[in-house]
C-alpha cells in the first residue's frame, strides 16, 4: 500500500514537484502559511536552488558557480526534502514515485500535488543539433561553456593550422531573446579578456556570431531596447544574423540557412525551452506540451493536482485565450499564488485566478551596457545596467554579499582565465533523452 494509506496521518501532505522558481517559491509560501498544519515534501533532482537570470556571468567569468544556487536544505528546513527525479505519477492512488542519483528509489503519497517539474532545452527537427550543440539550461552547461570558451582559445593559440585555428576562434549562438543575447554578450567579453593573455593569438579574428530566424534581436522587447541590445553587440564585433538560423550542424562545421558554412567547434544552443519530459508521461491533458490548467492554476479534472511555471499552460488573464510565458518572473509569481490556492483548498485563506501586471524586462549586456523597460519606461546604458543588477540582488534568495564581491573584484581586476575541465560534453547532452555516446 501507498505511504500515505499506510500511515494514519494527523497534517495533510503536499508533495511540491521541482524546486525552480515556481517550486522553491511555493515550498516557501505554503510552508508561512499553512507549514504547522501540513507536511510539505519537496523532491527535486537538485539540493540547491538555481538562480537562472545570472547564469550568463557564470559563463562570462564574472561570478561563481555556487554563488547562484541556493541550499534546498538550508532555506526549506521546515520542509521535508528529498533528493531525486520523479518519473511517475499515479493520480489515482494519489501517489509520487522518483529515483535518486545513486540507484535508490522511492514514493510517497498525497493529499494534494503542486506540479513545477520546470523546463529543459528546446529541440527543433534540425539536423545534427542534438549531436554537436550545447544548451543554456543548467549551472553544468554554463560552467561547461565557460570552460569549453576557454580551451578553445588556448587550443588555438598553439594551433598550427590556421583552419583550425579559425574554427576554434568561432562561436555560433543562436536564438537573440534574453538567453543568447546575453551569452553572446558575455561570452564575447570573456574572449577579448582571454586574448589579451594569449600571445599566440595575436592579430586572430576572435567570431562571435548571434543568429535568429526574428526580425529583430530581443523580438519581444520594445523595438528600441532592440536597437539598443542589437547596436551593443555590434559595436563589439558581434556578426548578428536575424531571419537566419541554422539548417545542419556537422562535426566542426555548421550550415546556415542563408546557405553560408561556418567553421566552428562551438555552437551554443539558446532557443528556448519546453515542459519537463516528465509531463509526456502524466495522463493529463497538455496545451502545446504544458499541462492544461485553469485560472487557479487547477488542473481539471483533477482537483487534488497544481501545476504552474513552466511545465504548465496558466491562462494569461491579461490576453484572453493566450497563455502566460515561460520566464522566471511569471513562474515566481504563479509559485506564491498556487501556495496561497493550495492553503485556500485546506483550509487557509481563499483560492484567487493568476493575474499578473507586467513589470517590463531587464537585459544585461556586460560591461556597463544594458537595457531595459521598467514599467515600460525604456532605459539604457549603465542606468539599465544598474537597475538590472539591482533587481537581481533584491530576486534572489541568497548570495547578494557573495555576488556583488564577485562584481566588484572583477571590476577592479581581471578574473583569472582557467578551466577547471571538470564537466565533459557528455555530461551536459542538449536533449535529456538522448545522451551523447
Amino acid at each position: 500500500m501507498p505511504e500515505s494509506r499506510k500511515e494514519s496521518r494527523k497534517k495533510q501532505r503536499v508533495v511540491i514537484v521541482g524546486a525552480g522558481f515556481a517550486g522553491f517559491n511555493a515550498a516557501r509560501e505554503l510552508s508561512r502559511l499553512a507549514g504547522a498544519t501540513t507536511e510539505i515534501v519537496v523532491i527535486n533532482s537538485t539540493d540547491y536552488f538555481l538562480y537562472l537570470p545570472l547564469m550568463p556571468q557564470v559563463a562570462g567569468g564574472l561570478i561563481e558557480p555556487e554563488h547562484v544556487l541556493v541550499s534546498l536544505a538550508e532555506r526549506l528546513r521546515k520542509n521535508r526534502f528529498v533528493l531525486g527525479t520523479v518519473d511517475h505519477v499515479d493520480d489515482t492512488q494519489k501517489v509520487v514515485s522518483w529515483s535518486g542519483p545513486e540507484g535508490t528509489s522511492g514514493h510517497v503519497g498525497y493529499d494534494k500535488l503542486i506540479l513545477t517539474a520546470g523546463s529543459v532545452n528546446k529541440l527543433l527537427p534540425i539536423p545534427g543539433i542534438t549531436d554537436y550543440a550545447h544548451g543554456f539550461r543548467s549551472i553544468n552547461e554554463a560552467v561547461y561553456l565557460r570552460d569549453h570558451i576557454i580551451r578553445q582559445l588556448e587550443l588555438a593559440a598553439v594551433a598550427t593550422d590556421p583552419a583550425e585555428r579559425a574554427a576554434r576562434c568561432t562561436f555560433v549562438v543562436v536564438g537573440a531573446g534574453y538567453t543568447g543575447t546575453e551569452v553572446a554578450a558575455h561570452g564575447q567579453l570573456l574572449t577579448s579578456r582571454l586574448v589579451r593573455s594569449l600571445p599566440g593569438l595575436a592579430g586572430q579574428e576572435i567570431r562571435w556570431m548571434l543568429l535568429d530566424t526574428a526580425p529583430r534581436v530581443l523580438a519581444e522587447l520594445d523595438p528600441r531596447l532592440s536597437r539598443t541590445a542589437e547596436r551593443v553587440l555590434r559595436r563589439r564585433g558581434v556578426e548578428v544574423l536575424t531571419g537566419a538560423s541554422v539548417a545542419e550542424a556537422l562535426d566542426g562545421s555548421v550550415q546556415l540557412t542563408t546557405g553560408a558554412k561556418v567553421a566552428t567547434r562551438s555552437l551554443i544552443w539558446c532557443v528556448g525551452v519546453r515542459a519537463d519530459p516528465l509531463v509526456e508521461g502524466l495522463d493529463l491533458a497538455t496545451n502545446r506540451g504544458r499541462l492544461v490548467v485553469d485560472e487557479l492554476m487547477n488542473v481539471p479534472g483533477a482537483p487534488d493536482i497544481y501545476a504552474c511555471g513552466d511545465c504548465a499552460a496558466v491562462p494569461d488573464l491579461t490576453r484572453p485565450g493566450e497563455v502566460c510565458g515561460m520566464t522566471a518572473q511569471h513562474a515566481q509569481r504563479q509559485g506564491k499564488l498556487v501556495a496561497r490556492n493550495v492553503a485556500a483548498s485546506l483550509g487557509t485563506g481563499t483560492a484567487k485566478p493568476y493575474q499578473h501586471r507586467d513589470l517590463g524586462f531587464l537585459v544585461d549586456l556586460g560591461g556597463l551596457a544594458g537595457a531595459a523597460d521598467p514599467l515600460h519606461v525604456p532605459l539604457s546604458g549603465p542606468a539599465a545596467n544598474a537597475l538590472t543588477r539591482g533587481y537581481h540582488l533584491t530576486a534572489m534568495s541568497g548570495n547578494r554579499l557573495r555576488v556583488v564581491t564577485d562584481w566588484t573584484l572583477n571590476a577592479i581586476t581581471s578574473p583569472e582565465p582557467t578551466s577547471l575541465a571538470v564537466i565533459s560534453a557528455d555530461a551536459v547532452p542538449l536533449d535529456v533523452n538522448k545522451p551523447r555516446s
